[in-house]
């Protein structure tokens, strides 16, 4: 079986254009190198435009969403695999087994809450799956000088901090993120 990567993503689209193409690039680098998504199952925002595009081109969506939110029809219909279940820890564990790797693209709370506990798992050896983020246009310049500062004033680790595979290209990222097929 292909690698799953899971993706965090908003579920608006953000007023830059440029994060509605740049998903739409990530969804088709996915498929180019066989990697299958896992995603949070929702059919709006980055999260709508990054299925549609992996399913156009013909690859393997996974979504997981939770019960409220597939009640408020915000659910995407159509991918390959759909797991509804009852809360959000359930929804994060779930994604978190099936995925061999994670990213943040932009996006909103939920998305920082997302990528920062795989990344604080990974941190406290609960798994050694590579973590990144994808830094378009400098939507996460702000969080990593922040990460920064928690080195430089003795909070984190280098060692903790090079956990995060930061790059502002898809190919870079994945390359430097060796994720193998």
């Amino acid at each position: 079986m292909n690698n799953q990567i899971a993706i965090f993503c908003g579920s608006s689209i953000g007023i830059d254009p440029i994060y509605h193409t740049s998903t739409k690039e990530v969804g088709r680098k996915l498929v180019a190198n066989k990697y299958g998504l896992i995603y949070g199952g929702g059919s709006t925002g980055l999260m709508g435009i990054l299925a549609n595009e992996v399913l156009s081109l013909k690859g393997q969506v996974t979504g997981i969403i939770t019960e409220k939110l597939h009640a408020w029809n915000v659910g995407h219909n159509g991918l390959t695999n759909l797991h509804i279940v009852k809360t959000m820890h359930e929804r994060k564990a779930l994604m978190a087994d099936l995925s061999d790797a994670f990213i943040a693209l932009p996006g909103g709370i939920g998305t920082l809450e997302e990528i920062t506990e795989i990344i604080t798992l990974s941190q406290l050896g609960y798994h050694q799956k590579p973590c990144g983020i994808l830094n378009i246009a400098g939507y996460f310049d702000t969080l990593v000088s922040f990460l920064d500062q928690m080195v430089s004033q003795g909070f984190s680790t280098i060692k903790s901090r090079d956990l995060i595979f930061i790059e502002s290209n898809i190919d870079n990222l994945l390359s430097k993120m060796s994720i193998n097929n």
